[in-house]
């Protein structure tokens, strides 16, 4: 299969979790539209909420494949998979849209099965390495303010600058905190 217009090959990589699980992580494609709906049918409704802000019974296809067709610089996603039988089984998404200004929306979403091996985190890291590579420094985003988990990531690799509460959602303007290695820093030990 041809890479899409700018595809951005470098980015692929293996993970290994906590538990030892080696996980593939690579930017998405416009053929993953029909994997973004499949997956979105395993997620809790607790965690599509937590994602979306809405219940709804499917991913609408034209939303998986205006979610899976990005130009790799101004919006960007990438997926984690493994291989489950003969086909890869999509296990999350991280991504980056490009907003009115200069501080691009983040989202993630870990299928339930998934979360709390630190999947999350390493496709959040890489999400933030490969916007950091195309010059963004700053990101926005909408958390529900019960979503503990999004808001300690967002807090352990990234200095808040901005944080505005509207009811039950926090939107939160972040700069990537970055080592001089380029990869974003552990959060500084709390006392």
């Amino acid at each position: 299969m041809a890479d899409p217009p700018g595809y951005p090959r470098e980015l692929e990589r293996d993970v290994v979790l906590r538990d030892g699980t080696e996980v593939q992580v690579r930017p998405i494609r416009p053929e993953d539209a029909p994997r973004l709906v499949a997956a979105y049918d395993k997620l809790s409704a607790h965690s599509a909420y937590q994602r979306f802000f809405s219940a709804m019974r499917r991913l609408p296809p034209n939303w998986a494949r205006f979610l899976a067709t990005v130009d790799y610089r101004r919006r960007l996603a990438l997926i984690a998979e493994r291989p489950s039988g003969e086909e890869m089984e999509l296990l999350g998404v991280a991504r980056y849209e490009a907003s009115h200004d200069d501080a691009p929306e983040v989202a993630l979403v870990i299928l339930d099965a998934w979360q709390n091996r630190g999947l999350g985190t390493a496709l959040f890291q890489a999400l933030l390495e490969a916007a950091e590579a195309r010059g963004i420094r700053k990101f926005r985003a909408w958390v529900l303010a019960d979503n503990m988990r999004m808001l300690d990531l967002i807090q352990r690799h990234g200095d808040v600058v901005e944080r505005r509460r509207d009811g039950a959602v926090f939107e939160l303007i972040f700069a990537p905190r970055t080592a001089i290695s380029g990869r974003p820093a552990p959060a500084p030990a709390s006392a």
